[in-house]
């Protein structure tokens, strides 16, 4: 036993000093090894990083978002307040790099969709939900109480909840200038009266007549101004019965803040100049130009009042994707481009535009004040 032992320990020695005698060459090519293999992972790795950040900042940077938008009976084709939802938030995908996934709408058939519309995006967790209109007041207040976690965005209203951020716009600060607009067309065309046709007769609605009259009023205060309530916003058929109705009695130029129910204003304009009439309308949300052209581009369309739901849908989008999103009143005005007419107005003379800029800057420096109300609610 104790000649076996000793043959261990002698073998166990002989390895120790085969070891400690390896060549250093050897020792130090395996450690120049090692250091050019971490090395070449660093510089692998940082390589990979900054490729990544670029790629992020060419996508607009923040995170990858998944929106949803909840539109009214309305639709995202009404060429009007919806269709301009949608449309920033297609914009935003679009800068941001976002899968087609990533973004959807679902249509309420009836009011009494909203509420589980709403619902159905925040129990799927989509990052930012968006419900275009003051008539989704009730059920975002709801919804909003029941998914405390959940970010929205409520356009048109104001839901009193620390995770709704409520886009709210200056209709009569826009209207303003497209009342202006008329008055002028009028007056070159030796007329006196103009009309409005509102889609319900609701306090928001009557942000739209009152900015309206006021812009007329600017011009000639004797210019008269007919006005029309449909208590509809996706009824085209009511809206051109309407309109033939301010044609008929002498109206030259029809403003509509109507919705879908407006493109019946379109409709009728555009079959009365064809047969030969001279008469105008003015579009509302988005550039509706196209909207009413009827022949070799030539449009019925006098100018649009521009409110920039795109820009709030667009906003929201970009506030959650950076982390900094946030409940509260965001409100949208001539100050801040959130209201106002097109860049291109083919049907506006140079003149008229200029004159157009110089009430703006009077609205914007509190020496013009528009008030919200029109004259017959006062």
């Amino acid at each position: 036993m104790k000649r076996l032992l000793s043959t261990i320990l002698v073998v166990a020695m002989i390895a120790v000093l085969a070891i400690g005698c390896a060549p250093a060459e050897q020792a130090t090519e395996t450690t120049a090894a090692a250091d050019e293999t971490t090395v070449a992972e660093e510089t692998t790795a940082a390589e990979e990083t900054t490729a990544a950040e670029e790629t992020t900042a060419a996508a607009g940077g923040g995170e990858s978002i998944t929106i949803g938008l909840v539109t009214d009976v309305g639709g995202i084709d009404d060429k009007s307040f919806n269709q301009g939802t949608w449309e920033g938030i297609v914009r935003y995908a679009a800068d941001n790099g976002l899968e087609e996934s990533a973004y959807r709408y679902v249509q309420s058939n009836t009011d009494a969709d909203y509420l589980p519309n709403l619902s159905l995006f925040a129990d799927e967790e989509l990052d930012i939900i968006i419900a275009p209109g003051f008539l989704f007041n009730d059920a975002m207040t709801e919804v909003a109480g029941s998914y405390p976690d959940q970010k929205f965005m409520l356009i048109d209203s104001v839901v009193e909840q620390p995770n709704v951020a409520s886009a709210v716009f200056a209709e009569h600060e826009g209207s303003f200038l497209v009342g202006v607009a008329a008055a002028l067309k009028a007056q070159e065309a030796g007329k006196d009266t103009v009309g409005f046709l509102g889609g319900m007769d609701f306090p928001i609605i009557q942000k739209f007549e009152a900015g309206f009259e006021q812009g007329v009023a600017a011009v000639d205060p004797n210019m008269k101004v007919l006005v029309e309530y449909a208590g509809d916003f996706a009824n085209p058929a009511v809206g051109g019965t309407l309109a033939a109705k301010m044609y008929d009695e002498g109206a030259y130029v029809i403003y509509h803040a109507a919705g879908g129910t407006g493109n019946g204003v379109f409709k009728e304009a555009k079959g009365r100049v064809t047969n030969g009439d001279d008469v105008w309308a003015i579009g509302v949300d988005k550039d509706q130009y196209e909207d009413g052209v009827y022949e070799d581009g030539k449009s019925v369309v006098l100018t649009s009042m521009v409110k920039r739901v795109d820009l709030a849908a667009y906003t929201a989008a970009q506030e959650v994707a950076e982390g900094n999103f946030a409940g509260g009143v965001k409100v949208f005005s001539l100050s801040n481009d959130g209201v106002g007419i097109p860049a291109e107005n083919p049907n506006l003379t140079d003149e008229w535009l200029q004159q157009i800029e110089d009430f703006k800057a009077k609205v914007i420096s509190g020496e013009i004040e528009v008030s919200e109300v029109p004259k017959r609610a006062q």
